[in-house]
């Protein structure tokens, strides 16, 4: 077949949607329609907590999904759907069992270390709140966002490392105007959430595993420890304080912000990203697959 060249028919405004970037581009402006239809229609609904939050969850997830199946998960070069029925439990089981047993591990070196003390109970009766607005709902909608449209096309076009790094340094950069927050918290974040959910992302190649992890880390550390969520109040089972040097105790931002949590989550995400390496997970940049297939 030497000397027979494939020309590509299709109309130039096809292949220019199909662009990584382009796509990108596109899937961002319906999660910013759905977002904002969901705030609006929210605003209808005031029956008091936290029916309130569970209605608004509701029809904030129940729009994004429909606009991640009808457009979204269809858009691209190859298009694929990163939130399968297929295997979605146990990769959301295991996200929630590794969110909850890293948060735990950071909690228990900070005791060991003297930064992080209980100080009393706290009220059990009152935990769904905390569960939609600090754990289902930013669990959701940040790993749609950065994981679901900014990761996979920034690594449809740069290659995997690329995206790891630039979700990682926007992931943290997004958590720059929180109560407390600092350059040093926002690198930490960077490193140690951007890192481990990247890595879980590329391993499962699903959103459910950091579906999971990112709202049962959230849901830990508040609802359960007492800790700042990202500088958010929280008020959990157990009431606590963190004190300390601030590299040790993460200030007021909370142990997000800590040495503890960097070291512990890092190191859980470069093995994350070492067993997708393994796997075969890695892809490489957009023109690098371009001119092997030519």
């Amino acid at each position: 077949m030497n000397g027979i060249i494939i020309q590509d028919e299709r109309p130039l405004w096809h292949r220019i949607l199909e662009l990584p970037l382009v796509a990108m581009l596109i899937a961002l402006l319906f999660f910013v329609l759905a977002t904002a239809l969901g705030l609006f229609l929210g605003r209808f609904v005031s029956i008091g907590q936290p029916a309130t939050a569970a209605v608004h969850m509701a029809i904030n997830i129940g729009l994004m999904l429909a606009a991640y199946t009808l457009v979204i998960a269809r858009l691209g070069e190859t298009p694929r759907d990163d939130l399968p029925a297929q295997g979605s439990l146990a990769d959301l089981g295991k996200g929630i069992g590794v969110g909850a047993a890293l948060f735990t591990a950071v909690v228990g070196i900070a005791a060991l270390s003297g930064v992080y003390r209980v100080v009393g109970r706290g009220d059990a009766s009152d935990l769904l709140l905390p569960l939609i607005s600090t754990a289902i709902m930013p669990g959701f909608m940040e790993e749609l966002l950065f994981r679901g449209i900014l990761f996979r096309w920034i690594e449809e076009f740069g290659g995997s490392w690329f995206a790891l790094l630039v979700t990682s340094a926007l992931f943290g950069v997004a958590h720059i105007l929180n109560p407390g927050a600092t350059w040093f918290s926002s690198f930490a974040i960077a490193v140690e959430a951007g890192v481990l959910l990247g890595g879980a992302y590329m391993l499962t190649r699903s959103l459910w595993m950091p579906i999971g992890l990112h709202a049962a880390w959230n849901f830990t550390q508040g609802a359960i420890f007492g800790v700042p969520v990202s500088g958010g109040p929280s008020s959990g089972l157990l009431r606590s304080t963190l004190s300390g040097p601030t590299l040790l105790s993460g200030g007021s931002f909370g142990l997000e912000a800590s040495l503890i949590a960097v070291v512990i989550c890092a190191g859980a995400g470069i093995w994350f990203v070492w067993l997708a390496l393994k796997r075969g997970e890695l892809v490489r940049p957009w023109w690098v697959r371009r001119t092997v297939t030519d």
